[in-house]
C-alpha cells in the first residue's frame, strides 16, 4: 500500500463545496468516483487539507489517499485528469511517507480574496471576483486595519458562530492588500484558519475600506471575541485556497 499526495485545483462555481454531501455534487465525490473506477470498484477515500464551501475555489488544495495499484506515480496525474470533469485538475502527484497526512501535517495556508471594482464587471470574472458595482475602497485604511489582525490572537470574532472548534487561537503571518488594475486582492497567510475566518476578515476590512468602520476598531473587535462585532461574511466566490504549506 502506497500513500500518494496530490495538489489539485478546482473551480468551485458548480460544486456544493469540497466535502461529500448526500445528493450534492462535491469535489471529494468526483475524485473518489474516479479513483474507485481505477481500483475496479473498490472504495478509495481521499483526505484534504481542509474543506472549502460551495462556490469557493482552490488553486492549490492538497489531498492524500492510499492505493495498492502499481501505476507509476508520474502517470497518476494524466490517469486522473483524463477521467475527471474539466472543473477539477490534478496539478501534481507524489509518493509520500505513510505518516504524511494532508490535514494534520499542515504547517500553514495561504488564501486570496478578490473584489472587482470596475464600473461594469466583466461577465467572464463574475464567478471569481466579487462585484462592488464600481465602488473603490480606501486601501490605505484597509491596510491600517489589517495590521491589528497580523499576529497570534483568539479569533473568535472572525469565526462562524455555529462552529464546534474550542481553541480559536491562530497566527496570521501576513495580510497584504494590492491593486491589480481594477481588482483588489487580499492575500492572507497563517498557521491555520477557522470556519469562515478569511471571508469574515474580508468583509470586515471591506467595511473599513468604504469607511463604515474606523481602522482602530479592529483592535477592539478582536479583543471582544464576539462574532457580532465584526463585519458581514464576504461572498464565497471571491475566495481562493492558494497554497498549503507542509
Amino acid at each position: 500500500m502506497r500513500r500518494l499526495k496530490a495538489t489539485i485545483s478546482y473551480d468551485g462555481t458548480h460544486f456544493s463545496g469540497y466535502q461529500v454531501q448526500p445528493g450534492e455534487r462535491t469535489v471529494q465525490l468526483e475524485i473518489e468516483n474516479v479513483l474507485s473506477k481505477m481500483h475496479k470498484g473498490d472504495s478509495v477515500r481521499i483526505t484534504a487539507s481542509g474543506r472549502t464551501d460551495s462556490k469557493v475555489h482552490a488553486s492549490g488544495q492538497v489531498i492524500h489517499f492510499d492505493t495498492n495499484l502499481s501505476i507509476p506515480v508520474d502517470r497518476y496525474q494524466k490517469a486522473l485528469n483524463v477521467q475527471l470533469p474539466s472543473d477539477i485538475r490534478i496539478l501534481n502527484v507524489e509518493e509520500v511517507p505513510s505518516d504524511f497526512h494532508a490535514r494534520f501535517s499542515v504547517k500553514g495556508k495561504r488564501y486570496r480574496y478578490i473584489w472587482s471594482c470596475e464600473q461594469v464587471q466583466s461577465p467572464f470574472r463574475r464567478h471569481y471576483t466579487v462585484d462592488t458595482k464600481g465602488v473603490k475602497p480606501n486601501i490605505e485604511k484597509m491596510k491600517d486595519a489589517a495590521q491589528y489582525i497580523i499576529g497570534t490572537h483568539d479569533f473568535t470574532c472572525f469565526c462562524a458562530a455555529n462552529t464546534s472548534v474550542v481553541d480559536k487561537v491562530r497566527t496570521v503571518h501576513s495580510l497584504d492588500l494590492k491593486w491589480h488594475e481594477d481588482e483588489l486582492h487580499m492575500t492572507i497567510e497563517g498557521n491555520g484558519f477557522l470556519y469562515n475566518m478569511v471571508r469574515i476578515i474580508a468583509g470586515t476590512l471591506w467595511e473599513v475600506g468604504i469607511e463604515k468602520r474606523d481602522p482602530n476598531q479592529l483592535k477592539e473587535i478582536i479583543a471582544s471575541m464576539d462574532r457580532g462585532n465584526a463585519g458581514k461574511t464576504a461572498p464565497p466566490h471571491g475566495l481562493f485556497l492558494e497554497k498549503v504549506f507542509y
